[in-house]
């Protein structure tokens, strides 16, 4: 793949091109020239674009794409056609599927599923066999073969034990255990967060104090065995604490949080709009707040969509029926601009790819192209039209963002929308 970037902002910080306007010349998927003007001399592909910026590939710790079992919601092709379209060069795979993938045969199915994409698909294997937290997976197996982490997606391991003995197995070969944060016993039934708006709404309350006993059981475990933890999607206050407490104690540990749960408050389901139905649920402006202070003062590692496409079936329903997810990775960029300025949406949306095994480029000559374009300033109303999910379930619908994404450069690919 041979192109002529022109005219494009390089929005990168470690980049001595950082801010600049510049041409950028990519031979055979390589950055080999990057200069205030470069000619076409050999008339490769030019790609010029309304006030082109580029960055760093983008990376998201957590998707979901159906694929096998859940293909009415979204196949592993669709699935990383829209996170090219979104803007993003590498994605990690929940084992969110039917069956659960937990074996290292699984995780070589997912691999082969790709077929040299753009996008690079780092699966993550079942943390217990068949997601049940009874026994553990095939962990090491699974490893090998190619699984970048072990997580029962939005499962809760119950048992403390379990959670102990995965994290110093997996201590020996480096592995990244993954533990939902919730204490299925407190959260009981609940549908959404327990405080005034539910009593209003008379809906079964998740309180903060689920996810909050689950987090402080989860540390004491992780500082007692030295293993290696991620605790996906916090949506607390207290939580954040917690994990503050726990980096300053220099524990091995890593979190994230879901973009709706930074852009969105419990006040938001007083139409009882199911596509609001996520898990964890959505909190306070006072969880908000703290989750986005987190964010500032790198408490909290990384930002992600947690895309997950459920079909209509299970989503117009009773919202006690509704399954829970959103789609995100379309919304991303432009629900993030409208929180944070670019450099700092930029800056969230390439973190946490070490954790995952993720390879880090910059934006330098010599180096593989593996790049994110967008325009930042571009205001647009989130619509259905905006959506390439085959699943349609977006909290997102309605929403005024900022940023359009061109497309992503990546793999020696052009995936431009």
């Amino acid at each position: 793949m041979n192109a002529l970037l022109k005219s494009a902002t390089i929005v990168d910080s470690k980049s001595d091109f950082h801010n600049q306007i510049v041409d950028i010349l990519i031979e055979n998927g390589v950055i080999t020239k990057i200069s205030k003007r470069i000619s076409n001399s050999k008339n490769y592909r030019e790609i010029k674009l309304d006030n082109l910026h580029v960055s760093q590939g983008w990376f998201d710790s957590s998707v979901s794409f159906g694929e096998p079992g859940f293909e009415e919601r979204e196949t592993i092709a669709n699935g990383l056609d829209t996170a090219a379209k979104s803007g993003f060069t590498s994605v990690a795979l929940n084992p969110n599927t039917n069956p659960v993938i937990d074996s290292n045969t699984d995780i070589a199915f997912v691999l082969a599923k790709p077929n040299k994409h753009a996008v690079d698909l780092k699966p993550i294997g079942a943390l217990t066999k068949a997601s049940d937290s009874v026994d553990l997976a095939e962990l090491f197996d699974m490893k090998n073969a190619g699984a970048v982490a072990f997580y029962d997606y939005q499962k809760p391991i119950s048992n403390p034990n379990l959670l102990k003995i995965a994290l110093q197995y997996a201590s020996n070969f480096d592995g990244l255990v993954l533990s939902f944060p919730q204490e299925s016993k407190i959260s009981g039934l609940g549908v959404m967060n327990e405080h005034i708006n539910s009593t209003k709404l008379g809906l079964k309350g998740n309180p903060a104090l689920a996810e909050e006993l689950q987090v402080a059981r989860d540390l004491f475990l992780l500082e007692y065995t030295e293993g290696k933890l991620h605790i996906p999607t916090i949506s607390t206050s207290k939580s954040v604490n917690l994990i503050r407490e726990a980096k300053a104690k220099k524990l091995d540990v890593t979190c994230s949080v879901a973009l709706h749960n930074i852009c969105f408050t419990d006040d938001n389901l007083h139409d009882f709009d199911t596509n609001f139905k996520v898990k964890p649920p959505l909190r306070t402006q006072t969880d908000v707040d703290a989750l986005i202070e987190g964010l500032r003062d790198g408490t909290i590692d990384m930002v992600t969509s947690d895309h997950n496409p459920i079909d209509v079936e299970h989503k117009k329903v009773e919202f006690d029926h509704a399954a829970c997810g959103t789609i995100g990775l379309e919304s991303a960029f432009g629900a993030l601009q409208n929180i944070f300025t670019t450099k700092k949406a930029i800056s969230i949306l390439t973190k946490g790819k070490s954790r995952f095994g993720v390879v880090e480029t910059q934006i330098i000559e010599g180096q593989k192209a593996n790049l994110s374009l967008f325009n930042p300033d571009t205001k647009y109303s989130f619509t259905n039209e905006h959506i390439h999910s085959t699943s349609k379930n977006s909290c997102f619908l309605g929403c005024e963002l900022k940023g359009k994404v061109y497309g992503i450069i990546s793999n020696n690919k052009i995936e431009i929308a």
